[in-house]
């Protein structure tokens, strides 16, 4: 057997294997949610009515329905872009422009760009308008929608395509070990739109206004001190406009760290919930879990280059995938296209290592804030989400970047002092 063909069978089987793994996860939590949906998880039953935890489930499986078919177009998209010859088709088209190499593969990739977006709008669209306007948590407009897409695009191309010149121009000009220099070239470039995120780039799509006087900030900065946790503003982020879902974050790094409050946060939970989620995220922060996951991130693009290296000189890659004619521009776009196929059962680890992060980070939240705070909050954020409060076990050691609600409370509980 070729060498292509063993390529050719060994994506069928990862691809059909990760389509039918999320399936059954799928289903799993569906039955799950659907078996529990009657009746309010005792630990809960104060705080979370019958009618909020049936809300939560029927969003949970709406969710879960239009994932499945978005899925399988996905999967189709995927296999007409490889197998199919798209790709090959897409290289042809960029080719009678009679442009050079690289500039040829700017073009390629560009096309692709526009092309992948609008293959998304439909479920964009479906998703904003359809599904999160049904259970009353879109407040986004059309005007807005088509405003942050043109937004999107032009700052994908104004980032984006020099991002891609680079990288092409270093395939093509740097030698048996470009790959080095690519992955040194992309890590300094996630450093600076990490940097350059919460000045530039984020205010163009959202308001920050500073964290009004008052209890809330009082508290904040109370707790900054206590911490010994030095930013560039406390700021909140007019969300509403797009969701009613609430969330906080920490942005950029070193003297340019925000902290940023969705408003509809600060609307839903009192002074003390917004100190201890607060408290919580800095738990992140201390406990150098961004760190970590960052310079995971940067371990695993250097293995990802030099896997690449290798492939981008080895035909049975390109035909065995659907692409006849090798070029660095394909090499690029087929590994970013395949890649997630071959790796996807780390997602497991990955979300293992990121639960344990944060009961890590509610262990730190106890320390310098109330434990029975962050319950609270946690509860009332669970509500107003519409976040499922039985999800399946199996499909949450799976997916999960976060414990699930009984588990993280239970947590908790264990963490109160007297």
């Amino acid at each position: 057997m070729q060498a292509a063909e063993v390529v050719t069978k060994a994506f069928l089987f990862f691809l059909f294997t990760k389509s039918l793994i999320e399936s059954y996860l799928d289903n799993r939590n569906r039955k799950h949610i659907l078996a529990n949906r009657n009746s309010v998880p005792e630990k809960f039953q104060d705080q979370i009515t019958l009618e909020d935890h049936q809300k939560a489930a029927d969003y949970s499986i709406a969710k879960i329905k239009v994932s499945k078919v978005f899925n399988f177009i996905e999967l189709v998209i995927l296999l007409i872009w490889t197998l199919g010859g798209g790709i090959e088709a897409l290289d042809k088209l960029s080719k009678t422009l009679n442009y050079s190499e690289l500039t040829t593969g700017v073009i390629f990739f560009a096309i692709y760009m526009f092309i992948s977006l609008l293959l998304g709008l439909p479920q964009s669209i479906y998703s904003t308008f359809v599904l999160e306007e049904k259970f009353g948590f879109n407040k986004t407009t059309p005007k807005t929608f088509i405003l942050d897409l043109v937004k999107g695009l032009i700052l994908g191309a104004l980032i984006g395509m020099p991002i891609i010149y680079a990288i092409l121009w270093i395939m093509n000009a740097l030698g048996t070990y470009w790959w080095v220099y690519a992955w040194a070239f992309l890590t300094l470039t996630q450093f600076v739109i990490i940097w350059a995120y919460p000045r530039f780039i984020a205010p163009l799509f959202n308001k920050f206004s500073k964290l009004e006087d008052g209890e809330v900030k009082d508290k904040v900065e109370q707790l900054l001190n206590k911490t010994g946790f030095e930013s560039n503003g406390l700021f909140v982020m007019d969300a509403s406009i797009r969701s009613s879902h609430g969330n906080a974050y920490f942005t950029g790094f070193g003297k340019n760290k925000r902290i940023v409050f969705f408003d509809t946060l600060i609307k839903n939970l009192s002074a003390d919930e917004v100190t201890a989620v607060l408290a919580h995220e800095l738990g992140h922060f201390k406990k150098r879990h961004i760190i970590k996951g960052l310079a995971k991130s940067i371990i695993l693009s250097f293995i990802g280059f030099s896997i690449l290296g290798y492939l981008a000189d080895w035909l049975p890659f390109f035909t065995g995938h659907g692409v006849q004619t090798p070029s660095t521009h394909a090499a690029l776009l087929l590994f970013m296209m395949v890649s997630g196929i071959y790796t996807f059962i780390l997602i497991p680890i990955n979300a293992m290592t990121s639960r344990k992060y944060e009961f890590e980070a509610d262990e730190f939240a106890s320390q310098y804030a109330n434990a029975k705070d962050l319950i609270t909050a946690l509860v009332k954020l669970y509500k107003h989400n519409a976040s499922t409060l039985t999800p399946d076990p199996g499909y949450s050691k799976f997916y999960h970047s976060h414990p699930p609600a009984l588990t993280r409370v239970k947590h908790l509980e264990s963490l109160i002092k007297g």
